[in-house]
């Protein structure tokens, strides 16, 4: 199955190209970065595309499905966090949230579905186990994730006369180098892995999930 990850550079879509890959899928990674190329099982790196660019992003589609054939699936893994309290935090935050998480997950879904497979295509989305109820500082993010679960839903209804079935995972903290240095107090033994994630994605978008769509599934580890 010809598989599209965007965020294909960051350490979960890293791993997602792995084990996806592993699992015997043809995966293409996008990501805004440039060079990421030698990613374990990447069949092809598309860098420097902004998805907050609907232009961009149709193109890059248009160059994956050419030398891929039809899509399989669309992992939108790319996003973005920020802790930022109401009362001190920049507003501009809210609309970077929205951006980077919302609207790079809107605007890779509408530039695949042109490519998206007749039949038994699946698009999975990341949304946030935090989104379910927000706490102090994280209003922004879980507010522009709370969009990517909504946007879920709708997609999945839309979608359902076209067999393409849509769901979300919902991470807790994830267990990254980059979470590991700004929280170095935390139990990271309680954390979900990218592996573990990944795995889950991996059966999301198998026949296996055949009968699940619009879901908003939590895998928190240990949290």
């Amino acid at each position: 199955m010809h598989v599209v990850v965007t965020g294909a550079a960051g350490a979960l879509g890293r791993t997602a190209v792995a084990v996806l890959a592993e699992a015997g899928h043809d995966v293409t990674g996008i990501d805004i970065a440039e060079g990421f190329d030698g990613l374990t099982g990447l069949g092809r790196a598309l860098g420097g595309v902004d998805l907050g660019s609907p232009d961009q992003v149709r193109a890059a589609l248009e160059r994956a499905t050419a030398a891929a054939g039809p899509l399989g699936a669309l992992v939108n893994i790319a996003g973005g966090f920020v802790w930022e309290t109401v009362a001190d935090g920049d507003p501009a935050s809210w609309q970077r949230m929205f951006d980077i998480n919302v609207l790079a997950t809107l605007n890779a879904t509408r530039a695949a579905l042109d490519h998206l497979a007749p039949t038994a295509a699946s698009i999975v989305n990341v949304g946030a186990a935090a989104a379910l109820k927000a706490g102090a500082g994280m209003g922004a993010y879980t507010a522009a994730k709370s969009g990517v679960m909504r946007l879920t839903e709708a997609l999945a209804d839309e979608l359902k006369p076209r067999g393409i079935r849509v769901n979300a995972i919902l991470p807790s903290i994830i267990d990254t180098l980059a979470n590991r240095q700004d929280m170095p107090d935390a139990d990271y033994s309680e954390w979900v892995t990218a592996d573990e994630l990944a795995e889950v994605i991996t059966f999301l978008i198998s026949e296996k999930a055949s009968g699940v769509t619009g879901a908003l599934i939590p895998v928190t580890g240990r949290v």
